[in-house]
């Protein structure tokens, strides 16, 4: 580890990564300091992977222009990085009637944010493109894109490793001190100092910026629930269906949404909750979520579900309040060096990039940005076998026999995918790290087939003990000892 770097950056989600993949680009000294074991733990990778459009956010805000702004250079974005991207588009159902002015309400604003080739359309019209949706009338958002919010943060970050930013994993920040020019940084693994600090650790920026004595800022975590639909029903719809969104809620209303990967999410939820690490799942919400869903979609079916997840929300308004606050991103006067980003939820994952250029604005006013010349755009990427020709697959099993070795037989993952997953660059080596890499376990059976392979794996790989292989990092550990060691201690 280096003592000293030019710009520290706290929070790995895809905002953090997204800064510090646009500050490789330049001869600096750059440090992210993320406090889980791999970077996407939070928010950025427990969302519905959108790139949204900018029709539904306030004309004139900070979200806006950030929203429309990383639209338009996102998909340029995903193909330099090799991670999916795909414009299916996307309508907003009317249900009844009465929901018409709504959709004309969005219009507008997507009119006036710049969003191109938004048309309220008809019945008709909308049953011709989604059959299975019984819409009175939509909003048809044809440049509406999906991506994997994970894959995209992962990327970021590793494109910026290999560009010669350093990102520090199991690094929690205890104590900001110092000023502009001179930040002494205290964390669990030492002492780091920088001349500038971006405060962009997500549900925590409030908690990060009181380090730094900076109390001006509150965050409330907003849960949403997510269910996931099996592979087998993708045929159902082809882009995404939201309804109306509800009138002073937290989020934008139960939508659905077809992900890159064949798979329909149905949700999210919107429920503050208490403490920020409440993101369990709930049967009950389960079953409300597949309820609304079927309003949409009268084809789901319960047994069609395979799993479930949650994410919260960095809110800035509180449930009394209601509604959405704008992004705060400010050098709050009282700590000039420092700069806030403060709630930034959806659409956080389409503003990256644009919050990145902003980043490297802010940092040039501080100190010469020269351009590297020999930075690298692009990133190794694994090859996903699953999603190659034939005669492609032919040849990569003659070329290398571990493609030819199936280990996950839902996903259809490789051997050899999920050994490039676990010699990432990162040096991530927990079990969620190889699953959000490689898609192992991301299945019907939910690893209950490949799971013990791959801790097998990580164990031969890194020559440790099966109790040292973790979950998602310290804490999380898998197993406490053998059965023959137990049987042993009890006679």
């Amino acid at each position: 580890m280096k003592q000293i770097y030019d710009v520290a950056i706290i929070g790995g989600g895809v905002v953090g990564s997204a800064i510090a993949r646009e500050l490789s680009r330049y001869d600096i000294d750059v440090v992210v300091l993320e406090r889980e074991a791999d970077v996407s733990r939070g928010t950025s990778s427990k969302n519905s992977g959108v790139a949204h459009t900018g029709f539904n956010v306030p004309t004139g805000s900070v979200k806006a222009r950030l929203n429309v702004e990383g639209a338009r250079v996102f998909e340029q974005l995903c193909a330099e990085l090799d991670v999916p991207y795909d414009r299916i588009g996307k309508l907003v159902v009317a249900l009844t009637e009465d929901e018409i002015p709504d959709l004309h309400k969005l219009k507008a604003t997507g009119d006036a944010n710049g969003v191109p080739q938004l048309e309220v359309i008809d019945g008709e019209t909308a049953n011709r493109m989604e059959p299975n949706v019984p819409a009175v009338a939509a909003l048809h958002v044809p440049t509406a894109a999906i991506t994997c919010p994970y894959s995209l943060t992962i990327a970021l970050a590793e494109s910026a490793v290999n560009n010669g930013v350093e990102i520090m994993l199991n690094t929690e920040v205890r104590r900001i001190s110092g000023q502009e020019g001179n930040f002494r940084i205290s964390t669990s693994q030492g002492t780091v100092h920088a001349g500038l600090v971006i405060n962009s650790a997500g549900l925590y920026s409030d908690h990060v910026a009181r380090l730094a004595g900076v109390k001006r800022y509150k965050v409330w975590p907003c849960r949403g629930e997510y269910v996931i639909i099996d592979k087998s029903k993708s045929h159902l719809m082809t882009r995404m269906v939201y309804p109306v969104p509800p009138k002073g809620g937290s989020g934008l209303g139960v939508h659905l949404t077809p992900t890159v990967d064949g798979n329909i999410l149905i949700g999210p939820s919107a429920q503050y909750v208490s403490h920020k690490k409440n993101d369990a799942t709930t049967g009950s919400m389960s079953r409300i979520l597949l309820k609304e869903a079927q309003e949409l979609l009268p084809g789901l079916d319960p047994r069609d579900v395979i799993t479930s997840y949650a994410g919260i929300r960095p809110k800035t308004v509180s449930s009394e309040q209601g509604g959405f606050g704008d992004f705060i991103i400010e050098e709050a006067p009282e700590l000039p060096g420092m700069m806030h980003l403060v709630g930034i939820e959806s659409p956080g994952l389409t503003a990256a990039p644009a919050i990145a250029s902003d980043m490297a604005q802010w940092v040039a006013n501080y100190m010469p940005m020269n351009l590297k010349e020999a930075f690298q755009a692009g990133r190794d990427s694994i090859v996903r076998f699953r999603e190659q020709p034939i005669e492609t697959q032919a040849k990569l099993v003659e070329e290398d026999a571990e493609y030819g070795h199936l280990i996950c037989r839902c996903e259809m993952v490789t051997r050899r995918e999920v050994m490039d997953a676990i010699n990432n660059p990162l040096g991530v080596r927990t079990m969620s790290g190889i699953k959000l890499r490689s898609r192992a376990m991301m299945g019907r059976c939910q690893g209950g087939f490949c799971s013990t392979r791959i801790v097998d794996m990580l164990a031969d790989e890194y020559d440790t003990p099966l109790t040292d292989i973790t979950l998602k990092g310290p804490g999380s550990n898998l197993f406490i000892g053998s059965t023959k060691d137990l049987r042993k201690h009890e006679n």
